[in-house]
């Protein structure tokens, strides 16, 4: 086998090692990565702690407000994403408010215990429409927008996998957490929702990260478009340099044309009468 044949196969795998660290960081920035898991799971625990020691919903509630608000300070500190933050900051704000009019603790987790259900219900609908959410949120990540849909039957299924995986895993939580809101007590609800916030999450990205790995690489449109955009101004300006030197070439054509006209219509020209 000569060097050149051995090529191509080696750039396919460089490639296909470039789209998977690629799919691993959007998986991260799509979902929040570490740093996203503590922003939603911390003040959680500072709630259901302060509450199990203190008994007092405000005090709970507004320790958690504030702590979420300082993640987002840090965050905005530091010129991270916000996106996550505000989620954090908003679902804690209304778990906050909803806990301490209705005076009952376990309000505190119905919000974000709704959003987790509704997400849940979101994922498996749109597997079954066959419109995959996993693949509309790594999709302009991994600059293959929807071409998986119509171009990457490998990534589609891959895709379409990972939303069933999200959307059933995300059932089971709630299937768990609901239960325990209508029968159980503040305390064993706080508790069992913080031990159910990391590790969920991560047998999501885990099973995600497993479906893509085995799946081709994305198609990259965007660089598709950057390249037909270059050869459409290539064929532009070699046209533009084409019309420049026959421009000269016709103009001459032209004159000699019309010069030879005049000439043939001055000899057939009667001779003047006296």
């Amino acid at each position: 086998m000569t060097p050149d044949e051995k090529t191509p196969p080696t750039g396919h795998r460089r490639a296909a090692a470039d789209s998977r660290a690629a799919a691993d960081t959007a998986l991260l920035e799509a979902f929040g990565g570490v740093r996203g898991m503590v922003d939603t799971t911390v003040p959680g625990l500072v709630f259901v702690l302060l509450y199990t020691i203190e008994r007092d919903i405000h005090l709970a509630a507004i320790a958690a407000l504030g702590l979420t608000v300082l993640l987002g300070l840090a965050r905005l500190v530091r010129k991270e994403t916000l996106k996550h933050a505000f989620s954090g900051v908003f679902g804690v704000a209304f778990g906050a408010i909803f806990a301490m009019m209705s005076g009952d603790a376990k309000n505190f987790y119905l919000p974000g215990m709704l959003y987790t259900l509704g997400l849940a219900i979101a994922y498996i609908l749109s597997a079954i429409f066959r419109f995959p959410l996993i693949g509309v949120l790594l999709g302009p990540m991994l600059k293959e927008n929807l071409s998986w849909r119509t171009r990457n039957p490998g990534r589609f299924r891959a895709y379409t996998r990972s939303t069933w995986a999200w959307g059933l895993i995300l059932l089971a939580k709630s299937a768990v957490l609901f239960p325990l809101y209508w029968w159980g007590d503040a305390t064993q609800l706080g508790w069992v929702k913080v031990a159910l916030g990391i590790p969920p999450f991560l047998l999501c990205v885990y099973l995600t990260w497993i479906f893509l790995a085995k799946a081709p690489p994305p198609i990259d449109v965007i660089a598709e478009m950057e390249a037909e955009e270059k050869a459409e101004r290539e064929r532009e300006r070699s046209k533009a340099e084409a019309d420049k030197i026959a421009d000269p070439l016709l103009s001459e054509w032209t004159g000699q044309i019309v010069s030879e006209t005049r000439t043939e219509s001055a000899d057939r020209q009667p001779p003047p009468r006296h």
